[in-house]
């Protein structure tokens, strides 16, 4: 079944539970489901509204759910098939890409890679790269959970050099220590880090693996020799997989904002989201929606998604809101 006929089916399935009993014949499902909600105490925004409200939240969210089903898939399932290392480890790719690597979307197949999923929640984090010499290129990409790229350390960022560089998380506030040549601020808990070290030829592999073996991290205490701070609290990440998308969307956006504080852009879509109980912020959990409403948000993704689908085949054609989202997709 694809996904529009899922999303059918679920409005059919809608219309054939609503119970229209007690009610006069200029009463319709919608109307049924509003006092549904009302009675429930549910303020939700109408159903023709939720609809819209849907279609924007899946263009919004969209990279944010690709981003946490990647650091799934390389950070928290050790059965995944695609797993790398725990949080605030480095794991260095000795080959280069191939077609088995699936989890990101067309990976480069001559700079191998080093791969670092940071969790600042608890203290920043230190990487240090190593003495690198010309003419072999590398860089470190830090990405936030928005799949924003928030800084570059590397040979045309920052030069040939060795050097430790800071990795804040969101609001941290505090002096970049002695010896640290910059800091980078990410604006959410989580972050992916990606390393890529220029291959010259097959039998250059052993030469990346030195530079490879050069590249650290460690905690902002453990760097200044003092004492660790408590850790975070544990997180209970919700198992994600491509079919798990398709009909949980909204629930793993509301799982993924609480650790992506709003930037002021975001103000807007985070009070839409929230009214329909979805994010920080909420006064309801959207699951318990009318049935209407749920149907209306599949319907609300379906338009979503196509959308998403016109702007790849015809970027210019995009509407406004896509066109802002343009760099999401360049990681």
């Amino acid at each position: 079944m694809t996904f529009t006929q899922r999303v059918l089916a679920l409005s059919t399935v809608f219309l054939a539970l609503t119970p229209l009993s007690g009610f006069s014949d200029n009463h319709d499902p919608i109307s049924a489901a509003k006092e549904a909600d009302s009675k429930a105490g549910i303020t939700a925004p109408g159903i023709e509204e939720t609809r819209a409200i849907a279609e924007e939240g899946f263009i919004y969210g969209l990279p944010i759910v690709m981003n946490y089903a990647v650091m799934y898939e390389f950070a928290i399932d050790k059965n995944s098939g695609q797993f790398k290392a725990p949080f605030n480890q480095i794991y260095n790719e000795s080959h280069v890409a191939t077609y088995k690597d699936t989890a990101v979307v067309t990976p480069n197949s001559d700079t191998p890679y080093s791969i670092l999923w940071l969790d600042l929640r608890a203290e920043p984090m230190i990487i240090s790269v190593p003495a690198v010499p010309a003419p072999r290129y590398y860089s470190v990409q830090l990405i936030d959970g928005n799949t924003f790229n928030y800084g570059y350390i590397g040979s045309r960022a920052t030069g040939t050099e060795a050097g430790d560089y800071m990795v804040v998380g969101p609001g941290w506030q505090g002096e970049t220590p002695a010896g640290v040549k910059g800091t980078f601020e990410s604006s959410t808990d989580f972050s992916l880090t990606l390393f890529r070290t220029q291959l010259f030829n097959p039998d250059d592999m052993p030469n990346v693996a030195k530079v490879q073996a050069g590249y650290k991290v460690q905690p902002l205490s453990a760097f200044l020799g003092q004492p660790a701070p408590p850790a975070a609290p544990a997180v209970d990440f919700p198992k994600i997989d491509k079919e798990m998308v398709k009909t949980n969307f909204f629930e793993y956006l509301d799982f993924a904002l609480q650790f992506a504080p709003p930037g002021p852009e975001e103000k807007a879509i985070r009070e839409k989201l929230a009214s329909i109980g979805i994010g920080p912020g909420k006064e309801f959990n959207f699951k318990d929606l009318s049935l209407g409403h749920k149907a209306e948000l599949l319907l609300g993704m379906k338009q979503g998604d196509d959308a998403v689908e016109k702007h790849l085949h015809h970027p210019d054609d995009d509407n406004q809101q896509l066109g802002a989202q343009r760099s999401v997709w360049q990681p």
